[in-house]
């Protein structure tokens, strides 16, 4: 099997299983009667959605040419956003309340989704560079996240993660200690992306293969 068609396989089941479980949890969400708002309000379900199409998308366009993929910078941003949620599940949120999330949904959300998308990124990188610029474009949709989260959760009563909620950190304080430490390691994360990707991609594609 060639390393094409093993990532267009790769693809397409991790997206099928993102898709499934997020799915499956939205099912569940409904059938119990909790917040639909609530639910598109995880940074998680955005990121594997977003992740699952970019991998769909990726997949198909490998099928169609040798040469065919996501743009860099959407496919970067995907990869960016996973790991990021990889990483602040698994420092962070370590032994938290999970509520009704599915044992088996956790782990393809928060465990497989954003390892394989670090494996889909090293063993096929990106053909085009990543710039620095868009690199920091990276970060708006985040920014806008987090702003989004700290607006609305006062409001409606509801922060879907708890160091975002200034009652469970000590206050406004607590949360910006929180947000700093997080800015911090996704700046660093960015740039692991990006100079993965270039590295990788300079190599690999100058030898035509």
């Amino acid at each position: 099997m060639s390393t094409r068609v093993a990532v267009i396989i790769l693809r397409l089941v991790m997206a099928a299983l993102s898709i499934a479980g997020s799915v499956t949890q939205f099912t569940i969400t409904v059938i119990e009667g909790h917040s639909i708002a609530n639910f598109f309000s995880y940074f998680t379900i955005l990121g594997n959605i977003f992740a699952a199409i970019v991998f769909i998308v990726g997949a198909a366009r490998l099928v169609r040419s040798p040469t065919g993929e996501v743009l860099p910078a959407v496919r970067g941003a995907s990869v960016l956003y996973m790991v990021f949620v990889g990483a602040v599940f698994n420092t962070l949120l370590v032994g938290a309340d999970l509520g009704d999330l599915q044992p088996w949904i956790n782990v393809v959300h928060h465990m497989l989704m954003p390892l394989v998308v670090v494996v889909d990124w090293l063993v096929w990188p990106p053909r085009g560079r990543v710039t620095m610029r868009t690199m920091w474009w990276w970060m708006v949709p985040v920014a806008a996240y987090v702003v989004y989260t700290l607006v609305r959760g006062p409001i409606v009563g509801f922060y879907p993660y708890p160091f975002f909620n200034p009652a469970a950190v000590g206050g406004y304080g607590g949360v910006t200690l929180y947000c700093v430490a997080m800015l911090v390691g996704f700046v660093v994360l960015a740039f692991l992306v990006r100079w993965s990707g270039n590295a990788l991609g300079a190599r690999r594609w100058a030898r035509g293969r």
